[in-house]
């Protein structure tokens, strides 16, 4: 199964070209509000470290392309129309696709922390870009209130234990992906007591709980978008100090720009790098793009925007990269591809939950496992570990 994320943000703060630059999907991209009107879908990359390099030997990818050692692993992402003040009561047309968004294992707020574009994608000067963050934290936090309120209605007129409570918010929520142990989690931390009837319950600590579980079951990473423009260090600097998230400068711009050459031949890029090569003929305008891109390079080591997804995906979602392969002592599937493929797996994912994700009929099958580095037999509640070469055994 494919990890899912979803980009999130105000409107006009560069997500459509934040998603066309880790998709090369063509998307509109355009300097007014709603450029986005249906949610795009797309697949993106994260990276690591290729096995073949340690092991001296080289790969031969299927799922999973590798670039001078380094392994890109698919994910897939959802991009929805800008979100607005007043969102979660219909204005804009961001709401309208929250459920596809929120399905996703984790989210990355697009920010727009230049300053140069308020709350609603309007352009101005100096306008505070933390105001957008708690824009879009209220915004998602009373759209899954509106969803616990649904169910919370049948229930103010009888009484409830905790466990049927714990049920009741399952249920409601597990279109969503939110699990059990996410929503007792969010009580633990929140002020909302579940030992009072529901009929007792305050807004503002139902409101507390759904802030919890949103962050519980929804890892949110801050692209501080922009940061190329004048202005934009000094908000990154109080941002920091106001919030707790992971955030990360970038330029989705220029992201898409050394991409865009890459493609046509004339740089040769690796999403993340620090550096490029000119390969081909540039002319006076590219070369003058490409100048101030290398200052931009050297000042800030990357754009940023691989870094988003693999804080994301590693940092926050915490899964971990495993590579399955038929024949443990030559890395290889029974055609003699080596290292073909890479998946990603939860932190507390198994031998077992690899076997499934290969395929259900692999999983049913299971009979043990074997650790390709060390060629010892595994059981099938193995906890992988980032890294591992993996060779799934099977009764005939």
């Amino acid at each position: 199964m494919t990890v899912e994320i979803g980009l999130v943000g105000a409107p006009s703060s560069g997500k459509s070209t934040f998603f066309k630059a880790i998709t090369l999907k063509d998307v509109k991209i355009a300097s007014y509000p709603f450029t986005t009107i249906e949610p795009n879908e797309g697949t993106a990359f994260v990276t690591a470290k290729c096995p073949h390099v340690e092991l001296g030997v080289q790969c031969n990818p299927r799922n999973a392309p590798c670039i001078d050692g380094t392994r890109f692993i698919p994910i897939k992402v959802w991009d929805v129309a800008g979100l607005v003040s007043g969102a979660h009561e219909g204005r804009g047309r961001g709401n309208a696709f929250l459920e596809d968004v929120m399905k996703s294992r984790g989210l990355i707020h697009i920010l727009d922390v230049s300053g140069r574009t308020n709350s609603d994608g309007e352009t101005t000067e100096g306008f505070d870009p933390s105001e957008t963050v708690k824009m879009l934290e209220n915004e998602l936090d009373y759209w899954m209130l509106e969803i616990l309120n649904r169910e919370l209605r049948s229930l103010k007129n009888i009484r409830v234990d905790y466990d049927t409570i714990i049920v009741a918010m399952e249920k409601r929520f597990s279109g969503l992906g939110i699990k059990k142990i996410d929503i007792e989690k969010a009580i633990s931390q929140s002020s909302l007591d579940v030992s009072i009837p529901v009929s007792m319950w305050q807004d503002y600590d139902i409101l507390d709980f759904i802030s919890h579980l949103r962050r519980i079951s929804k890892p949110m990473v801050i692209a501080a978008n922009k940061i190329d423009v004048p202005g934009a260090e000094e908000n990154l600097r109080r941002l920091k100090e106001k919030f707790d998230y992971e955030i990360i400068p970038c330029s989705a711009e220029i992201e898409l720009a050394l991409r865009e050459a890459s493609e046509r031949g004339l740089i040769k890029y690796i999403p993340g790098a620090s550096t490029f090569e000119v390969v081909g003929e540039l002319n006076e305008k590219q070369k003058s793009a490409m100048k101030f891109i290398e200052e931009f390079l050297d000042k800030w080591k990357s754009t940023g925007v691989q870094n988003v997804l693999n804080t994301l995906v590693f940092g926050k979602l915490k899964m971990k990269v495993v590579y399955p392969v038929e024949d443990e002592v030559h890395f290889s599937d029974k055609k003699g591809n080596v290292l073909p493929d890479a998946f990603l797996l939860d932190e507390n994912g198994t031998a077992l939950d690899l076997a499934y994700t290969i395929h259900e009929d692999i999983g049913k099958k299971f009979i043990a496992a074997i650790d390709a580095r060390t060629k010892r037999r595994v059981s099938a509640d193995y906890v992988l570990k980032n890294g591992d070469i993996i060779s799934i055994k099977t009764r005939k």
